[in-house]
């Protein structure tokens, strides 16, 4: 490993949560790819110069924030150091502004707590077209439990590994290698016929470059989900949710998705209140947060997320006491806003120290 590898910045605008990000991204803490730990996100992330391992920090504050991130092992060139920067920013949302759906947030009765305790969380997508449906097919119909253990064995068998500091870190599989899988292999990990000859399927239009994340970038949200539906085994939700997690269209909400509209429900549950799909309308463009909002509130109440830090409150000038409230002796947050222990919740147990510069 190399200890002390010089981090790169990576510009922010707070507010910016990084750790509601990164668990949102990730789903749940047993994720094999994207890992949580010791207050900052890692990844083995696939590069044109192999798999790297990257780790991201925010040495400043929710409010005034400095990311940075730094790459642990090899000698990247200077065009894989801007392909890791880039990935990074796409993985975090830094290039988007939530300024405008946090100030429609804190004004919905029910949600406004939920609002205030990730405030600057920014909605998470998957680095790449194939990794957005290699993580959301797995999980049709089934729990997010499951989806995560599934999508776990996937990686363990067909993604790229790298040892590094007496562990082995796992990348995301790579379309082609997939491609070339057995039905039965795929399957060996948990998923059943129909999604194994899907995702493999996908996979190869991927390769192949039938299918590329260009194309569907230059379609409307409307096309773009009638394109993604034209592949058999994709219905409308799978659609919706590699949308909204791998393009980045927050125009969308997954339809009958019943975890996510029951999470929504216990939030707007206050009488009286706006109905869920009142909600939904009224966030119009921006409806897809709701499904963030939703999975945010879950993970905060299973202790994966801190809220954010209280402040005074940015559009009205009030102090939100909701937010960031902690009871009398608990510990200091992080730098990040985040409880120092919150990073550890169901992670791995680490000891790397380095310094960063």
């Amino acid at each position: 490993m190399n200890e002390g590898s010089a981090s790169r910045p990576l510009q922010a605008v707070g507010p910016f949560h990084l750790q509601a990000t990164v668990r949102v991204l990730q789903r749940r803490p047993t994720n094999r790819v994207d890992i949580w730990e010791d207050g900052c996100h890692r990844r083995a992330l696939s590069t044109p110069d192999g798999v790297l391992l990257v780790e991201t920090r925010n040495l400043g504050s929710v409010d005034d924030p400095q990311v940075r991130f730094a790459i642990l092992n090899g000698k990247p060139s200077r065009a894989t150091q801007g392909f890791v920067a880039a990935s990074l920013r796409r993985m975090l949302g830094l290039d988007v502004d939530p300024t405008s759906v946090q100030r429609l947030a804190e004004r919905v009765r029910g949600l406004r707590p939920t609002a205030l305790a990730l405030r600057g969380m920014r909605p998470p997508r998957f680095p790449s077209l194939f990794e957005a449906f290699g993580s959301v097919i797995p999980f049709q119909q089934l729990s997010l439990d499951a989806g995560v253990s599934i999508v776990g064995r996937m990686v363990d068998r067909f993604g790229a590994t790298l040892d590094l500091g007496g562990e082995r870190w796992h990348a995301f599989p790579e379309p082609a290698v997939v491609a070339e899988a057995g039905i039965e292999a795929l399957k060996s990990g948990g998923l059943s016929l129909q999604k194994a000859e899907t995702l493999r399927r996908v996979a190869g239009q991927i390769a192949s470059r039938e299918l590329t994340e260009e194309r569907l970038a230059a379609l409307s949200t409307r096309d773009a989900l009638a394109e993604l539906m034209s592949i058999p085994g994709v219905g409308p939700w799978t659609a919706a949710v590699v949308l909204l997690r791998g393009l980045g269209r927050t125009d969308v909400f997954p339809p009958n998705d019943t975890g996510v509209a029951r999470g929504l429900g216990a939030l707007l549950e206050r009488k009286p209140g706006p109905t869920p799909a009142a909600v939904i309308g009224r966030f119009g463009e921006q409806r897809g947060y709701l499904y963030f909002y939703s999975l945010g509130a879950q993970l905060i109440s299973r202790g994966l997320i801190d809220p954010a830090p209280r402040v005074r409150h940015l559009f009205s000038g009030r102090l939100p006491l909701e937010a960031g409230r902690r009871k009398k002796g608990s510990s200091q947050q992080g730098v990040d806003g985040s409880h120092p222990i919150a990073g550890r919740v169901g992670g791995r147990k680490s000891s790397r120290g380095r310094s960063w510069q």
